[in-house]
């Protein structure tokens, strides 16, 4: 079994869509058994939190089924555990980082194989929530294709 850690800065908006639509996929390709999936972030800022409600929205409009979430910090255990470890944009790379150094190569841009994408902006200051699902729904595609 592969395990999987999407990660961003709260786990509130980009990871869990990141979880959630990787699971979404799986089950349609009946895989479900293959991977384990789960999202972090790297600050403490939203530790605890639900799902920000318009990606809340967007995912349930998207026909995304959701379980019971609460935002969590990244930790070396995380580490320890996962196969991949995909974050979305340079500065969670760093935030990762200050955590765990990546002695096993273990950290990947979510768009390491996807042309044109260079990195999943933050819905949260930009309002672009339906984007963000576009483009890691394609980023998550071209990483089943790879992994």
């Amino acid at each position: 079994m592969k395990r999987i850690t999407f990660v961003c800065l709260g786990n509130i908006c980009r990871s869990p869509a990141a979880e959630y639509i990787f699971k979404h996929i799986i089950k349609q390709l009946n895989k479900e058994n293959e991977y384990e999936v789960i999202s972090r972030a790297t600050s403490y800022e939203e530790v605890g939190n639900d799902i920000y409600p318009p990606m809340k929205r967007t995912l349930n409009n998207l026909g995304i089924s959701l379980d019971v979430h609460h935002a969590t910090r990244f930790s070396k255990k995380d580490y320890e555990n996962s196969d991949y470890i995909f974050y979305m944009e340079e500065s969670n790379l760093n935030g990762l980082k200050r955590i765990q150094e990546d002695v096993d190569n273990k950290y990947h841009p979510i768009y390491q194989w996807s042309d044109g994408i260079y990195g999943i902006e933050d819905p949260w200051y930009s309002g672009r929530y339906n984007k963000v699902c576009e483009e890691i729904t394609t980023c998550i595609k071209d990483i089943l294709s790879h992994i």
